[in-house]
C-alpha cells in the first residue's frame, strides 16, 4: 500500500534481541570483547547490554534457545545486526581490539557511505561494526540518488587513524 506516508528522518531501530545458547559466551563477546556494559541481567536467562547508560541496544536471551545449535545461514531469520561507532577512530579501536583477541573477521568493506568489519558472535550471528561517512561525502548518482558500493576496506588507512591518537 502506497498512501504517500513517510517515516519521519528521526526514527531510529532502538534495540535488537537475540537467541542465543549460551548466555556467559554470549557476553563475553558482547561485553568483554566488543566492550557493552550490561545494565541488567535477567536472572540467568536474558542479559540487557548497552553504550552509554541507554537501558539496552541489545538483549541476549536463552528463553527458547538454551544449548541449541546455530541457525542455519541458507535459512529465515536475521541476516546481521549492525553498531554504529560515532567516528572512524572508533572503528579502528574496535578492529585492532578484535585482531589482539584472534577473533575472526567475515569481512571488511567500503561501502562509499560507510566502512565495515563483518563478524559472527559465538551462536553464528551475524554482526557488522560500521562508522557513517559525512553525509556530504557519499557517493551520489546524477540524479542525487545515493550510489553505494562494495569495496574492500582500506586496513592500513583504518589503522591510521590509531597513529593519529598517538602524535
Amino acid at each position: 500500500m502506497s498512501d504517500g506516508y513517510v517515516v519521519p528522518a528521526q526514527t531510529r531501530i532502538g534495540h535488537v534481541h537475540l537467541k542465543v545458547s549460551d548466555l556467559n559466551r554470549a557476553l563475553e563477546f558482547y561485553r568483554d570483547l566488543l566492550g557493552f556494559e550490561v545494565t541488567m541481567m535477567y536472572g540467568s536467562h536474558a542479559a540487557f547490554v548497552s553504550a552509554g547508560g541507554y537501558h539496552h541496544h541489545i538483549g541476549l536471551n536463552t528463553w527458547h534457545s538454551r544449548d541449541m545449535p546455530a541457525s542455519s545461514k541458507n535459512g529465515v531469520g536475521l541476516y546481521h545486526l549492525a553498531i554504529v561507532y560515532p567516528a572512524r577512530k572508533d572503528l579502528a579501536v574496535i578492529f585492532n581490539r578484535l585482531v589482539k583477541a584472534g577473533y575472526p573477521l567475515t569481512g571488511a568493506s567500503d561501502h562509499g557511505v560507510s566502512e565495515a568489519l563483518y563478524l559472527d558472535d559465538p551462536d553464528g550471528n551475524g554482526v557488522e561494526l560500521y562508522w557513517d561517512r559525512p553525509q556530504e561525502l557519499w557517493p551520489r548518482a546524477a540524479d542525487g540518488s545515493i550510489n553505494m558500493f562494495t569495496e574492500r576496506l582500506d586496513i592500513p588507512n583504518l589503522l591510521k587513524e590509531l597513529e593519529k591518537e598517538r602524535v
